[in-house]
């Protein structure tokens, strides 16, 4: 579709300033900015800020479409097209779904991540956002290796998070609510969930060359790598000599410092920053990103919160807008390897959201173009021509 976007407020790489935004109709790209020239169709975005489009690096929050409650699952067609409609009612436009293969039974197993790919594949002409397979690998899964390996081998993995949340020794004393949660998700009862437990623990010295033998592959095929929870500077290290350059929610400030001096990008959760803290009680987001020690917000378990985040840390003077909307856009589509957008300039695709900011407390989205294409539009009378 051929059209302009005038009389509002964009975000532009030189600042924020009044420009119009002329698309183009082949390929959905930006062709000019601030030319004043003849479109199809016009859209008035007066009293409007005019952003590029959210990249979310790292979402699970459509697990809450498959299994509403415990033991409810939903049809996964149903799920993947209702998140889709909240991403991208939030202004997210390129979306990862975080997909957990674990060695877990259940909601997270061979089965479900299986279909959930297949389904992504096929859902896609139908999904509003720019829809990518984000795989969240847990480590002790070993025997999936060499599928996960075939995956990325035939370009279906778009981003590959290592992830290790097998339960330590000690953790059904420590943790006797996780224990019971991830029991429950599993549908095995409680003995025999520590019993599979065990069995992993046992090949625990097959896990880093599995980890580098995946790292490998995806490096050669220029998949995104991602590593999950580190723990400690040696251990970031380590992933970084692997080619995984993105250390998401590090687990302490020293991991953190490490990942940073780097030049590591750093993912902590939007929602943090939009509650003020971590649900666990874990480290500030806010205050991470004013010490330059997070370099990317991501949804996590909540669609609405990037977009809120963001302009929650203008309200708090820890950034501008030019700066705290890059961690939602710029720099997660940098770390994921597209280059095609994340800012508003020519040739980028039109990648938009058009937001009410005021009260910046609770901005909203009034529209959303992918590609240049309008996908979500709360105000119709904005469109004129």
């Amino acid at each position: 579709m051929d059209l302009r976007i005038v009389g509002g407020r964009v975000l532009l790489d030189s600042g924020i300033e009044e420009a119009a935004i002329h698309v183009g109709s082949g390929d959905g790209a930006i062709v000019a900015i601030g030319a004043d020239r003849d479109a199809v169709r016009t859209v008035d975005a007066t009293g409007l800020t005019v952003l590029p489009g959210i990249v979310d690096i790292h979402g699970d929050a459509f697990e809450r479409q498959l299994m509403p409650r415990p033991g409810v699952g939903v049809s996964l067609d149903i799920a993947l097209l209702e998140s889709d409609r909240q991403a991208i009612a939030n202004g997210i436009t390129t979306v990862f779904h975080g997909v957990t293969w674990s060695w877990e039974p259940g909601l997270r197993s061979a089965d479900n991540a299986r279909g959930l790919l297949a389904a992504m594949e096929l859902l896609r002409p139908r999904l509003a956002a720019d829809t990518r397979f984000h795989l969240r690998h847990e480590t002790y899964n070993l025997d999936a290796e060499s599928e996960v390996v075939d995956w990325i081998a035939a370009r279906r993995i778009d981003a590959l998070a290592f992830n290790n949340h097998l339960p330590s020794s000690d953790g059904a004393g420590a943790r006797p609510d996780k224990i019971a949660q991830m029991a429950e998700r599993s549908g095995l009862p409680r003995e025999d969930f520590l019993k599979l437990v065990e069995r992993l623990r046992e090949r625990r010295d097959e896990v880093p060359l599995s980890i580098a033998r995946i790292a490998g592959r995806a490096v050669a095929n220029h998949v995104a790598l991602l590593s999950h929870d580190d723990e400690s500077p040696a251990q970031r290290c380590w992933f970084r000599s692997l080619g995984c350059r993105v250390s998401e929610f590090p687990m302490n400030i020293e991991t953190a410092r490490a990942a940073a001096d780097g030049s590591d990008d750093i993912v902590l959760g939007a929602p943090n920053v939009m509650r003020g803290g971590s649900h666990l009680g874990w480290i500030n987001a806010s205050e991470m990103i004013a010490s330059g020690l997070c370099s990317i917000l991501a949804s996590d378990y909540y669609y609405p919160a990037p977009l809120i985040a963001a302009f929650r840390l203008v309200e708090c003077g820890i950034q501008p807008l030019e700066r705290a909307w890059s961690l939602i856009s710029a720099s997660p589509a940098r770390a994921a390897g597209l280059r095609d957008r994340g800012r508003i300039a020519g040739g980028m695709r039109a990648d938009l959201v058009l937001v009410d900011a005021a009260p910046s407390r609770r901005p909203r989205v009034v529209a959303a173009l992918v590609a240049g294409r309008i996908v979500h539009l709360t105000q119709a009378e904005r469109i004129v021509g």
